[in-house]
């Protein structure tokens, strides 16, 4: 998918429109990605920082979407687990910024060949208008190469 279009697509996709996630850029290549937050009345706790769901939601996707794009259709590529760690109160707007490096699909690659099951961890930092560190967050994502179909014998 054109990554222009998926951007548009997931700044109108009801759960980040309401929780006021938006994707500023994904690269043409599904190597970078950025994400903002604005703090407002829907993503805002009981003590008015942003809140943890809505910080976590902001970088759900981004990883295995990033990964399966570089991947291709001869991967299954799955979300296994995640983490985040709060850091600081999160106040006003915040950003995330995705990345993912040719070495890390060459070792995806590398180690799902003989069909094995791949298990990468990605962190991204969400930061605040200072640039400080509101919330880190770790996915694992699952990585298996497809196995070919062979063919019955006639």
């Amino acid at each position: 998918m054109n990554s222009t279009l998926l951007k548009y697509a997931m700044n109108v996709w009801p759960p980040f429109l309401g929780a006021g996630i938006k994707v500023e850029n994904i690269s043409k290549d599904y190597r970078s990605a950025r994400v903002s937050l604005k703090h407002g009345l829907a993503n805002r706790n009981i003590v008015g920082v942003h809140f943890g769901g809505s910080l976590f939601a902001m970088t759900d996707p981004f990883f295995m979407m990033m990964v399966s794009q570089n991947l291709g259709r001869n991967y299954i590529v799955w979300d296994q687990a995640a983490k985040i760690e709060f850091l600081k109160p999160g106040k006003g707007k915040v950003h995330a910024s995705f990345g993912i490096t040719q070495t890390q699909i060459d070792d995806i690659i590398s180690a799902a060949e003989p069909g094995n099951k791949v298990l990468k961890d990605f962190v991204v930092d969400i930061k605040d208008r200072e640039d400080d560190v509101v919330a880190r967050i770790t996915k694992t994502i699952y990585i298996r190469k497809k196995l070919k179909k062979s063919s019955a014998p006639s």
